[in-house]
C-alpha cells in the first residue's frame, strides 16, 4: 500500500502574528483531497496551525499547499523531504498565481482546482520529454528542468463529491485545538472581481458560481457529530435561491453555522430571516473600508459605507453576529483612516473583525497596478501576510506609517473599552463573541504595542 502525505504549510510570521487567537476553524484543502485519494493509499495529514512537520516521516509522496506567504516556508519543507528521495506536489493559491516560480521547488505542480487532476497525479511515474501533453481531465507540461505543471481542462465537478476525510483534522494542545472540525464547502466562486482579491485568478471561470447538490451538503453534515457547521465557501449567498433553500433544509438538523458572503446578501431580508432560523450565528463580511471613494476604486463599489449601521442592526435584531474584513493601505487613504476606522466600527457595534493590511498578492490587478508603477518595494512572500509588513508605497503616507497606524487601530479596536462598547451595542452571541474579543486582546503584545504607541506619539502637535 502507497503512503501520502499531506501537508497544509503556515509561515512562521504568520503563525506568530495569530498564535494567541482562541476560536480557529481547519482548512479543508488536504482533508478533502484525502476524501479523493483511493483506498489503496494510506493518508496522513500535518497542519502547521496545530503541529509542526516531521520531515524525517516515512512516505512515498508528499504533498503541499500553501498561500503566497507560506510559500518560501513550503519550499523549505519540499527540500527536505526530495533531499531524501520523496517526490513532493505541489499545490494552493501561490502555485497556481506562480506556477513557475513553485516549478522550481517541487516534482509536480497543481495550477488551480486539484480534483479533475488528483487521480492522475497520484498515477504519475511516466517520464515525459519536455513539452505539454493532453489527457482527458487536462495537460501536464513538462518543465526543461522535468518538473511536471498540471492544469484541468474544465472546472471541477462539485456532484458526487466524497466527503472530507475529518479524521485527518487533528487537534494539538494549548490553544492549538479547532472550535469545530465540521468545516465542508457548498459553492465555489463570487460574482465580484474586486482588485485585490485571489478568487478570480484561482478559479476558472469564478464569476458563474458553482453549486454542490444541497441534498449532498445536508448528507455530509448529517456524518459528523460537530455542532458547529463552518462554510469555508467565498460567498454563500451569491445564489440567493440557492442559499435559502440550504437554509430552511438546515433548519431540521439544529446545527450552529457560519461562513462568508457579501454586503449584497445582507440587503436580502429574507436570506437573513431563513439563516437565522436555520442556526447561523455569525457572517464574515468583507466591509473593507469605511471610505466610499476606496471601496469604489478597488472594485468593491457594492459596499455602501451609509447602509453599514442599518445592516449591523437587521443582523443583530436576528441573532446574526458580523465579523468584518477591515483593510489599510487602499488608494485613498491618507493617517486620518485609522481614527475614523476605530470610531465608525466602534459607534455601530461591530462585534468582530479581521483588521489586515492590503496584499497586492502577484497576479491581481493591485499588484499590476502597484508594479508598473514603481511602488512595489518588497517582493519577500513571507512579508505578504497582511499582518508584519507593508510590501508597496502608499500614495498619502509612507510605509511606515501606515503599519504603525495599522497597529494602533488594532490596539484601539480590541482595546477593553472598546470591546466593552462594540458588545454593549451588538449584545449579540456573547458566550463567544466576548471569548473571541479577547483572544485578539492578548495577542496585542509588545512589537504591535510599540508600533501603535509610534502612530500615536506622530500625532501629537
Amino acid at each position: 500500500m502507497s503512503r501520502l502525505h499531506l501537508i497544509t504549510a503556515e509561515d512562521p510570521l504568520t503563525l506568530q502574528a495569530r498564535s494567541r487567537e482562541l476560536i480557529r476553524f481547519p482548512q479543508l484543502t488536504m482533508p478533502l483531497l484525502a476524501g479523493l485519494t483511493p483506498p489503496d493509499w494510506t493518508v496522513t495529514h500535518e497542519d502547521e496551525i496545530i503541529t509542526s512537520v516531521d520531515t524525517q516521516r516515512a512516505t512515498d509522496l508528499v504533498g503541499i499547499t500553501a498561500a503566497t506567504p507560506g510559500a518560501p516556508h513550503a519550499y523549505d519543507l519540499a527540500r527536505a523531504f526530495r533531499n531524501r528521495g520523496i517526490p513532493v506536489v505541489m499545490g494552493g493559491p501561490h502555485a497556481t498565481l506562480m506556477p513557475y516560480e513553485v516549478a522550481e521547488h517541487a516534482d509536480m505542480i497543481v495550477v488551480g482546482e486539484a480534483e479533475p487532476l488528483w487521480h492522475h497525479i497520484l498515477r504519475d511515474n511516466l517520464k515525459r520529454n519536455p513539452g505539454i501533453h493532453p489527457f482527458h481531465t487536462g495537460t501536464v507540461e513538462v518543465t526543461p528542468q522535468y518538473t511536471r505543471v498540471y492544469r484541468h481542462a474544465a472546472p471541477a465537478v462539485l456532484e458526487n463529491q466524497p466527503h472530507a476525510r475529518r479524521d485527518l483534522i487533528q487537534h494539538g494542545g494549548w490553544n492549538r485545538w479547532w472550535a469545530t472540525k465540521g468545516a465542508i464547502i457548498a459553492t465555489r466562486g463570487c460574482p465580484h472581481k474586486c482588485d485585490y482579491c485571489t478568487i478570480p485568478h484561482l478559479y476558472p471561470k469564478a464569476q458563474q458560481m458553482r453549486l454542490r447538490p444541497i441534498k449532498e451538503v445536508i448528507e455530509e453534515i448529517r456524518s459528523f457529530k460537530d455542532k458547529g457547521v463552518v462554510f469555508w465557501d467565498d460567498n454563500l449567498a451569491a445564489v440567493p435561491a440557492y442559499a435559502k433553500e440550504l437554509c430552511r433544509q438546515l433548519k431540521p438538523l439544529k446545527r450552529w453555522w457560519t461562513s462568508q458572503t457579501t454586503m449584497n446578501s445582507l440587503n436580502d431580508n429574507e436570506f437573513l430571516e431563513l439563516a437565522a432560523a436555520s442556526g447561523c450565528k455569525a457572517l464574515f463580511v468583507g466591509l473593507e473600508s469605511i471610505d466610499q471613494t476606496s471601496l469604489n476604486g478597488a472594485r468593491k463599489g457594492h459596499n455602501r459605507v451609509q447602509d453599514y449601521r442599518n445592516l449591523l442592526q437587521r443582523c443583530h435584531n436576528l441573532g446574526i453576529a458580523i465579523q468584518a474584513g477591515i483593510i489599510f493601505g487602499f488608494e485613498n487613504d491618507d493617517r486620518d483612516i485609522f481614527q475614523r476606522t476605530v470610531d465608525t466600527f466602534g459607534d455601530i457595534g461591530l462585534d468582530n473583525a479581521t483588521i489586515s493590511l492590503l496584499v497586492p498578492y502577484p497576479g491581481t490587478p493591485s499588484y499590476t497596478m502597484l508594479d508598473s508603477q514603481g511602488r512595489i518595494i518588497d517582493k519577500n512572500w513571507r512579508h505578504y501576510n497582511g499582518k508584519t509588513h507593508v510590501v508597496f508605497q502608499p500614495r498619502h503616507m509612507s510605509p511606515e506609517q501606515l503599519l504603525n497606524g495599522y497597529e494602533w487601530a488594532k490596539t484601539q479596536f480590541y482595546s477593553l473599552r472598546h470591546i466593552a462598547k462594540r458588545l454593549n451595542i451588538s449584545r449579540t452571541g456573547l458566550w463567544w463573541n466576548i471569548p473571541r474579543n479577547l483572544g485578539y486582546h492578548l495577542g496585542l503584545r509588545g512589537e504591535v504595542l510599540a508600533r501603535a504607541a509610534l502612530h500615536r506619539d506622530s500625532l501629537r502637535p
